[in-house]
């Protein structure tokens, strides 16, 4: 038990140095490029962070693994993500704003609002579809394939129309800012070929860094003996977004509210898009009584960001601690679901 939880520690250690690196890269990235804090934050860091529980439910499905573990491994780890970036990560960021709010200078949170308005509705369209065609019986196999091929192209459009709003947010002062000077600078001159062999590098040690640490929970979750969709919904989501959680937090600390925000709702629509694409193609796309409730309870919470976005003037961190909540709840609805179910058996 000692070693499983060392080897944890290590791992952990080895996502937040890889983390502090990629940060320090993307904003290197973004400022050559002259891009926005949005497009830097909801594109290039969420989608080079979501390489690690990306793979998770391919390797699960391709991964030679039985058929329900594939399933339950493959779709909980795909629905569990975006629940636990819109319920465990805006808490901690709410949290981090909290707490260094005296380094900032400021008592509430400040992301660029359009952007941030964008992505939770991309995000709501993709998810809620994706939630709902789970319901459609399977022999509509083509309703599924068309439902999968317009949750691929929404992505690719909010690609778009990220990108498109760039220019505008750099003219109003939003341009992503280096604030440090590339690391790799310190060694070599700071040119495009040292902010790309960087970024590769950090990216490598984040993919290392969470297959590691997911390695190790599912060995503990072994000798623990939680049953295969508690460790794909609670601990593997938990394991692969901490990359995602560590750099919201690195950015948040230094005032970078609209990379540190976008990099979460990035995240989000890019695995409330993609991912479930890939898994009404690739397995049955059914939910059981678990994976329901942390659906639920995702757009519950993605529908209060919302809210937030278009009617409240000023983000309290308290407003985005509330979603901790949400984890909380669903957290208690598990382990009572399980306890019944060990009772009844």
């Amino acid at each position: 038990m000692l070693f499983e939880i060392l080897v944890l520690c290590f791992y952990l250690l080895v996502i937040i140095a890889a983390s502090e690196i990629f940060t320090n890269a993307i904003e290197a990235l973004g400022a050559k490029l002259k891009f926005s804090e949005g497009v830097t934050g909801s594109i290039f860091a969420a989608v080079g962070t979501a390489l690690p529980e990306t793979m998770v439910p391919l390797v699960a499905i391709f991964g030679g693994n039985s058929a329900k573990v594939s399933e339950e491994v493959g779709v909980g780890a795909i629905l569990g993500a975006p629940f636990m970036l819109s319920t465990l990560a805006m808490f901690l960021l709410g949290v981090a704003a909290w707490q260094f709010r005296s380094r900032r200078n400021k008592n509430e949170i400040a992301p660029e609002r359009s952007g941030f308005k964008r992505d939770m509705e991309f995000f709501l369209f993709c998810f809620i579809i994706a939630f709902l065609v789970a319901f459609t019986p399977h022999e509509y196999r083509l309703v599924r394939i068309f439902i999968a091929f317009v949750l691929v192209l929404t992505y690719f459009y909010y690609v778009l129309e990220t990108i498109k709003a760039s220019a505008a947010l750099v003219e109003g002062g939003h341009a992503t800012e280096n604030s440090k000077g590339l690391y790799l600078s310190l060694i070599f001159k700071e040119h495009m070929f040292f902010v790309l062999l960087q970024l590769l590098f950090a990216l490598g040690l984040i993919i290392v860094g969470a297959k590691g640490f997911v390695h190790g929970v599912e060995t503990l979750a072994e000798v623990l003996h939680m049953p295969i969709i508690a460790l794909s919904l609670l601990i593997v989501p938990v394991a692969t977004e901490l990359p995602e959680k560590i750099n919201s937090i690195l950015w948040v600390r230094n005032g970078k509210d609209t990379m540190a925000m976008g990099n979460i709702t990035g995240a989000m629509v890019f695995q409330g898009s993609l991912l479930p694409a890939i898994g009404i193609f690739l397995t049955p796309w059914t939910l059981n009584v678990t994976v329901l409730t942390s659906s639920i309870i995702t757009i519950i919470a993605a529908a209060w960001l919302y809210l937030m976005a278009i009617r409240v003037k000023k983000f309290s961190p308290f407003y985005f601690i509330l979603n901790g909540v949400l984890y909380i709840s669903f957290v208690c609805i598990v382990i009572f679901v399980f306890a019944a179910q060990a009772y009844t058996k």
